[in-house]
């Protein structure tokens, strides 16, 4: 959400959220204090830190004190939050706490909670986007203040010896550790005097014939870390009359040109193997001078030029293999095709006055590529999945059309994406496909079952979901899926599909359960694309939507300020909403808005001047935001209740609808992108309002029965466009 803090000042205020998992919680200034300690956080007017912490406590119950008030030093009227980190299995997880103070709210910006801690460190930071820098870690000692003692650690030797005390054969040794404050967190180990520090799981086992040196350290939960240890011992081998050495050879691998040159590098291996005493040592050397150094893993030779890899190998008898070399060149790779191919793209046919094309359009694509040649050519139709081009590409349905086009080339460069913008007119001897609905999903969705098989424009140049009919009002199942039937055994008939797909449409039709008693379909488009549809919307607050020529609205990129474009001749109770919705932000970034429902009449309400606030702070808001950083409410989420991450909610690519549906029976939400269940949540917890009430806090006012429906116009960068909204009541 936006970063102003006005805004979030205006969108936080008096709201107070509380998660628990675990342990009982309390909140409010007059819950009984049951704990032994009490731990105080406190926020000012600075974003980029809390104005007090605690750094350390002791296990047991304690009250949590957050404070973010005017005695504290807040006096702009700036939310922040308190939030217990529980997923990261570095820290404690058993505390999931999330508080949310704010000067004006109802307990005065100070909140307390009742927990139990347990050893260990905590993490806890700010959750508003935009702060993530006010964090800190939390010590939790069994009792008597903060650990600062480090881990007791010893080690033992363990092996057969001989009379001289050394390890026949090999040595086993064990490393342990205890910690009587925080508790041991790790103990690591490393060998010899320079080797880099590993964790330690088990008993580390020396087998070569030698002297050696082990490490070892610990660390615990506090953070405090134990002076390093070491062991030595010796190794030697078991008696044995062995006087073979290894048998030793080495391979070398890696991508060769027609001479037998390695391009760019090559690998050599080594290997040895000893039947008597067991292999001790392998050694290699690069170069006819170069120093012996021990080999551990393949070697790879990057210089380019004549190369000689020289190795060996002794038993655990002391048996010294005869040196033996390798010899390979290395060559620079050829220069390498970076460019991708050059694409246009021209439209071809006649046109009337106003520059739309009679009948149809011929796009016509062409590519070149003068380095590896071009490799194939694709295309896109109106945002459609990107098809193999093998001929021009003609398109006779009225309105306005996208084709978007790319190629790439036989060293792997893909071209940026191109698109030529055309309109058919009407009229002009092809007539408008008298389609059932309007559909142009990417994929053949019946329902909410979606089965992957490509909405394509079939011989009618409807498209398959436009004939399927999932949204007419059905009387039984039967009539539903003979209807179905009867349309894929045309489509299946006219090559448009084959058999799989075939028996996956109809597989889905019986899936979807329309017709069912009890399952009704029957829509109400409430914006259909045209101008007197749109009039029927209202816009307040900042920002705007406008009509495209595709029957879809843009928001503007120059009419500044957040608001909200909604629809006031309705309100909705219990209903499922669909609409498709596109992000089309500029460069790279992804654009943030969200669909707002259940919120009352937007004018004159009695604790909110600014119509566009209404829907924010007593509605609820379902997030559009596909972006890897910043908020951490993405697509799907309950903006302020309930988070979805975008592991959960997918991602589309930009440029691409996305099909939406908002299903809210009672207090339960559920959210479906692209006919995929990405988030469902229970409103509970308060009084549902209904009518609203005068004397409404805004918490508890977001939990109406029934209200209105919205698009937020965020910003002019975050550009997104919506089209084919329509609403059932359930």
């Amino acid at each position: 959400m936006h970063g102003r803090r006005r805004l979030w000042t205006a969108l936080f205020a008096g709201l107070l959220l509380m998660l628990g998992l675990g342990s009982p919680v309390a909140f409010g200034q007059d819950a009984p204090v049951a704990a032994q300690q009490v731990l105080t956080w406190t926020g000012s007017d600075d974003i980029t830190k809390y104005a007090s912490a605690p750094t350390t406590a002791v296990a047991g119950p304690t009250t949590i004190v957050f404070e973010n008030s005017a005695a504290t030093g807040n006096t702009m009227g700036m939310p922040h939050t308190l939030t217990f980190d529980v997923s990261d299995p570095e820290y404690n997880n058993d505390v999931p706490l999330n508080i949310l103070a704010n000067p004006n709210d109802d307990q005065g910006g100070r909140h307390t909670a009742e927990v139990t801690l347990t050893p260990g460190r905590y993490l806890y930071h700010c959750t508003i986007p935009g702060h993530g820098a006010m964090q800190g870690i939390l010590v939790v000692t069994e009792g008597g203040g903060a650990d600062t003692t480090a881990p007791d650690t010893s080690a033992k030797v363990d092996g057969q010896q001989n009379a001289q005390g050394e390890y026949v054969g090999s040595a086993s040794v064990s490393v342990s550790a205890t910690d009587a404050g925080s508790g041991v967190d790790k103990i690591e180990y490393a060998v010899g005097a320079d080797g880099a520090w590993q964790p330690y799981t088990t008993a580390v086992v020396v087998d070569q014939v030698g002297t050696h040196r082990i490490r070892y350290r610990a660390s615990d939960k506090a953070g405090n870390v134990a002076a390093e240890k070491s062991v030595d011992f010796t190794v030697v081998a078991p008696p044995t009359d062995d006087r073979t050495p290894p048998e030793t050879s080495a391979t070398v691998s890696g991508e060769k040109n027609d001479k037998g040159e390695y391009v760019s590098m090559a690998t050599v291996t080594v290997t040895a193997s000893d039947t008597g005493s067991g292999v001790n040592t392998i050694e290699y050397a690069v170069g006819s001078d170069g120093a012996w150094q021990p080999y551990t893993s393949p070697v790879m030779v990057h210089e380019a030029g004549a190369h000689t890899v020289r190795y060996r190998a002794a038993d655990k008898a002391g048996n010294q293999a005869a040196e033996k070399s390798v010899d390979f060149t290395v060559v620079a790779p050829p220069a390498q095709d970076r460019t991708p191919p050059e694409v246009s793209a021209k439209v071809d046919g006649d046109k009337d006055s106003n520059g739309a094309y009679i009948k149809s359009a011929k796009v016509t694509v062409t590519a070149t590529d003068a380095e590896s040649g071009v490799d194939k050519v694709e295309y896109s139709l109106d945002a459609g999945p990107y098809l193999a081009y093998t001929a021009p590409v003609v398109v006779d349905r009225t309105g306005a059309h996208t084709v978007a086009y790319r190629a790439s080339d036989k060293a792997g460069n893909t071209s940026a994406a191109k698109t030529v913008s055309f309109t058919v007119a009407e009229g002009g001897g092809v007539p408008a496909p008298n389609c059932p609905e309007f559909d142009e999903r990417l994929t053949v969705i019946v329902g909410t079952v979606d089965t992957g098989i490509p909405n394509r424009v079939t011989n009618n140049r409807c498209r398959i979901n436009e004939l399927i009919e999932d949204e007419r009002e059905w009387t039984s199942q039967a009539l539903f899926l003979k209807h179905v039937k009867t349309v894929t055994d045309k489509l299946l008939k006219e090559g448009v599909i084959d058999q799989r797909e075939y028996n996956k449409i109809n597989r889905a039709a019986k899936q979807s359960g329309i017709g069912k008693p009890g399952q009704t379909s029957g829509y109400r488009k409430i914006f259909d694309g045209t101008q007197d549809s749109l009039a029927q919307w209202e816009q307040v607050g900042g920002g705007k939507f406008g009509l495209n020529e595709d029957g879809s609205i843009t928001s503007s990129t120059t009419v500044a300020g957040m608001g909200m474009l909604w629809f006031p001749q309705r309100k909705y109770g219990d209903f499922s909403l669909k609409l498709q919705w596109r992000d089309d932000a500029p460069g790279t970034g992804n654009a943030n808005g969200g669909v707002f429902v259940r919120f009352p009449w937007v004018h004159d309400h009695p604790e909110e001047s600014r119509p566009e606030w209404v829907a924010i702070k007593y509605g609820h808001e379902i997030q559009v935001l596909d972006r890897p950083d910043g908020d951490m409410y993405k697509t799907g989420s309950i903006y302020g209740f309930d988070r979805v991450g975008l592991a959960g909610a997918g991602v589309t690519q930009k440029g691409t609808w996305n099909d939406y549906e908002i299903r809210v029976v009672g207090q339960h939400f559920s959210v479906f992108r692209n006919g995929v269940l990405i988030n469902e949540f229970d409103n509970t917890g308060g009084q549902v309002f209904e009518p609203p009430r005068s004397d409404d806090p805004g918490t508890d006012g977001r939990r109406y029965s029934s209200g209105y429906v919205g698009l937020q116009v965020h910003s002019t960068t975050d550009v997104i466009s919506y089209r084919d909204i329509r609403i059932k009541e359930l």
